[in-house]
C-alpha cells in the first residue's frame, strides 16, 4: 500500500519526488519528504494530504540536497491528515523515519519502553523511530535498529536518517518489500522497482530480517545476528516506455489494450511447439495432489474461481477456493496430500503471506504472481510468472486475464489432451483484438448506466464468475454500486430491488445456459428493468447490445472480461472519476 523511497546523490529531491510519482499507483492519501538542507545544516520535512503534486508545491527548492527520503501513505493508524503523514520524527528530533507496514505490538512497546516519550501522531510508525532513539543512548545507530527489530512484531520496511549525519540512510526490512540500487552517482532504496527506472540499471531485493545502511556509495547489509550479507544485483528489465501511458488517456485503458500482447507473451513463455513447458517436479506435485486449495483476494479471487473450474474440468481435481483474509482464521480440515495455489498480482499481499507462513512445510505451495522478486515467490515451493508486464492502474485488468490463462495452463499440464491449447490461445489473442474494436459500443453502454444508483450483472457458470469481476471493476473505478448474481438467484430475493431505475446486464456465452439466462432476464424486464445482453456470435439474438467473437467455450471468460472492463472504464470516464487511482484503494495490499 504505502510507498517509500530514499536517495543519496546529486539531485536527491528530484529523484525522490519523481519516485513518489511512480509509486502513486500503489494507492495513497498523503505524501511527504525529508531532505537535508546544506544551508541550515539540518533536515527539512514537508508533508501534505492529497497527491504528490500537492506536496511538491509546498517544498522550498532554493537549495540542492544530496540526501532525501519520501513516502506515500495509505492510512491505517490515525486519520488522514498532515500530522499522521510520513516522515515522522523522534521525540528528541534526532531520527526521522518513513515506514511501510503494520506494527502489531506498538501499544505494548509504548507502555514498556516509551512511557516518557512524546508522540505527535496516532501512527504505529512513530513507535519505531522512538524505540530506535531509546536504544541510541546505549548503542550505535545500526545496533539500535537491530535491537528494535528484535522487539517489533508485524511487518515493516523502513528508512531512517540521523539528524547528526547528512551522508547516511539506514534501513530495515521484514515481510514488506524493499529494494536497493546503486549507480555511479549514488544509491536508491525503494519499496517498488518502478522508482529505479531512469535512475539506475541494477537492483537487489533485500531479504527479510535484514538491516543496513548506505553511506555515499558504501552499502552495508547485515542479518539480525550482525553477520555481513553479500548482495547479488540483477539487471532491471523495465524500460521508461513500459511505464508511460503513450497515446492513451489512462493507464487502465492502455493495459486493457495490452492484453493481446500478454496472451501472445504467455504462449511464448509456456509452450515449446505445442507442448506445455513447466518444471517436471511441479507437474508431478500437481498430478499427485489429493486436493487443490486456491487462495486469493479481490480480482485474483475472481480469477481463481475460473481456475477452479479448469482444474476440475481438465485436471479432474478436487478444488476449493478461499479468501486469503478468511483462511488465516478458519480452522478448516486440510486434506492430507493437498497443495496450495496462491494467486496474487503483486506477490506482496499480506493476507496471502500469512497463509503461506501458516501452512509452509506442511503442504506444497505454488504461487502465481506478476512480480518475480515478490515475497510470495520466495516463500513458495514453486512459482509461476504472469508475464503481464507492469500494471500501473490500481484496478487490475491484464493481470486478471493472465491469472486466468496461467491457471488454465497449469490445469492442462496434468491433462492428456492438451495439444490444442496453444492453437486456441492464439485464436484467443485474435478474438481479443476484435473485442477491442467494439470499445465504442462499450462506451454507449456506459452512457446508459453511469447515472444509475445500482445495477445487477447476471450469468450462469463461467459467465457468473466473470459477472463477479465485472461488478467489482464497476465499483472500483466508477463507484456505481453493483451486485453479481447467478441469474437463477434473481428471483430468490434480489428481484425485490428491481424497477425502472435498475439496469440488469446479462452475460451469455454458453449453449447450456443461453435460453434459461434469457428467461431470467425477461423476469427482470417485466419489472421495467433496463436490460442489456452481452453475448457471443453463436448465441446472439437480434436485440443483444454487444456481440463478441466466438472462441472455444472455456476461453469465453477472457473475451467477456475485456468487454466488461471496457464498460467499467467508460462508466468511470462518464463520471469524471480518477480512473487509475480510485479512492481508498491500493494496488499492493500489504496490511491485513
Amino acid at each position: 500500500m504505502c510507498g517509500i523511497i530514499g536517495y543519496i546523490g546529486p539531485k536527491a529531491r528530484n529523484i525522490v519526488i519523481d519516485g513518489l510519482y511512480k509509486l502513486e499507483y500503489r494507492g495513497y492519501d498523503s505524501a511527504g519528504i525529508a531532505e537535508y538542507n546544506p544551508n541550515t545544516k539540518s533536515y527539512e520535512i514537508f508533508k501534505e494530504t492529497g497527491r504528490v503534486k500537492d506536496l511538491k508545491k509546498t517544498i522550498k527548492d532554493n537549495y540542492e540536497t544530496t540526501l532525501a527520503i519520501g513516502h506515500t501513505r495509505w492510512a491505517t493508524h490515525g486519520e488522514v491528515n498532515k500530522v499522521n503523514s510520513h516522515p515522522h520524527i523522534s521525540s528528541n528530533k534526532r531520527f526521522i523515519i518513513v515506514h511501510n507496514g503494520i506494527i502489531e505490538n506498538y501499544k505494548r512497546i509504548k507502555y514498556e519502553y516509551l512511557k516518557n516519550y512524546s508522540f505527535y501522531s496516532k501512527t504505529d510508525s512513530e513507535v519505531i523511530v522512538n524505540l530506535i532513539e531509546y536504544f541510541s543512548s546505549t548503542y550505535s545507530v545500526i545496533d539500535s535498529i537491530r535491537k528494535a527489530m528484535t522487539i517489533l512484531e508485524g511487518t515493516y520496511a523502513f528508512l531512517i536518517i540521523d539528524a547528526l549525519d547528512n551522508e547516511t540512510i539506514y534501513f530495515a526490512k521484514k515481510q514488506s518489500p524493499l529494494l536497493i540500487g546503486l549507480d555511479d552517482k549514488g544509491a536508491i532504496l525503494s519499496s517498488d522497482l518502478l522508482s529505479f527506472v531512469g535512475v539506475c540499471d541494477n537492483y537487489y531485493s533485500i531479504s527479510d530480517n535484514t538491516l543496513g545502511y548506505i553511506k555515499g556509495k558504501e552499502l552495508k547489509l547485515l542479518d539480525l545476528l550482525g553477520n555481513d550479507i553479500k548482495p547479488k544485483f540483477k539487471k532491471i528489465n523495465i524500460k521508461e516506455e513500459d511505464i508511460n501511458k503513450g497515446s492513451f488517456n489512462h493507464y487502465m485503458l492502455k493495459e486493457i489494450y495490452e492484453t493481446p500482447y500478454v496472451i501472445r507473451n504467455l504462449i511464448s513463455k509456456y509452450f515449446d511447439n505445442d507442448d506445455i513447458v513447466l518444471q517436471d517436479e511441479l507437474v508431478k506435485v500437481l498430478k499427485e495432489s489429493s486436493k487443490i486449495y486456491i487462495v486469493a483476494s479481490g480480482t485474483s479471487y475472481n480469477a481463481g474461481l475460473i481456475g477452479k473450474y479448469y482444474f476440475e474440468k481438465f485436471g479432474h481435481k478436487e478444488v476449493s477456493i478461499h479468501f486469503a483474509s478468511e483462511l488465516m482464521y478458519d480452522d478448516i480440515y486440510i486434506k492430507p496430500g493437498s497443495i496450495f495455489l496462491m494467486l496474487s498480482q503483486s506477490g506482496e499481499t499480506l493476507d496471502s503471506i500469512n497463509v503461506i507462513n501458516r501452512y509452509k512445510g506442511l503442504f506444497k505451495i505454488i504461487s502465481i504472481t506478476n512480480q518475480e522478486e515478490s515475497s510470495l515467490n520466495r516463500l513458495s515451493d514453486f512459482s509461476l510468472n504472469l508475464y503481464a508486464g507492469r500494471e500501473i492502474a490500481v484496478a487490475s485488468t491484464k493481470t486478471y486475464i493472465s491469472e486466468i490463462i496461467v491457471s488454465l495452463i497449469l490445469a492442462m499440464s496434468i491433462c492428456d489432451n492438451n495439444k490444442e491449447l496453444k492453437h486456441e490461445l492464439s485464436n484467443l489473442a485474435v478474438a481479443v483484438d476484435k473485442v477491442l474494436l467494439k470499445a465504442p459500443i462499450c462506451s454507449e453502454i456506459a452512457k446508459e448506466i453511469y447515472n444509475s444508483p445500482y445495477l445487477f450483472y447476471i450469468g450462469r457458470g463461467l459467465d457468473y464468475y466473470v459477472a463477479l469481476e465485472a461488478s467489482l471493476k464497476l465499483k472500483e473505478v466508477s463507484y456505481v454500486f453493483s451486485q453479481a448474481y447467478p441469474s437463477g438467484e434473481l428471483k430468490h430475493g434480489p428481484i425485490a430491488l428491481i424497477d425502472d431505475k435498475t439496469p440488469v446486464i446479462a452475460l451469455i456465452t454458453s449453449e447450456a445456459t443461453n435460453a434459461i439466462t434469457r428467461v431470467n432476464l425477461k423476469e427482470a424486464k417485466t419489472r421495467n428493468a433496463k436490460t442489456i445482453v452481452v453475448s457471443t456470435e453463436t448465441f446472439a439474438h437480434d436485440n443483444d447490445v454487444l456481440v463478441l467473437p466466438n472462441v472455444v467455450g472455456y476461453l469465453s471468460p477472457v473475451t467477456l472480461a475485456i468487454a466488461v472492463q471496457l464498460i467499467a472504464y467508460y462508466t468511470a470516464k462518464e463520471k469524471n472519476c480518477d480512473i487509475d487511482k480510485p479512492k481508498n484503494l491500493a494496488k499492493c495490499v500489504t496490511v491485513a
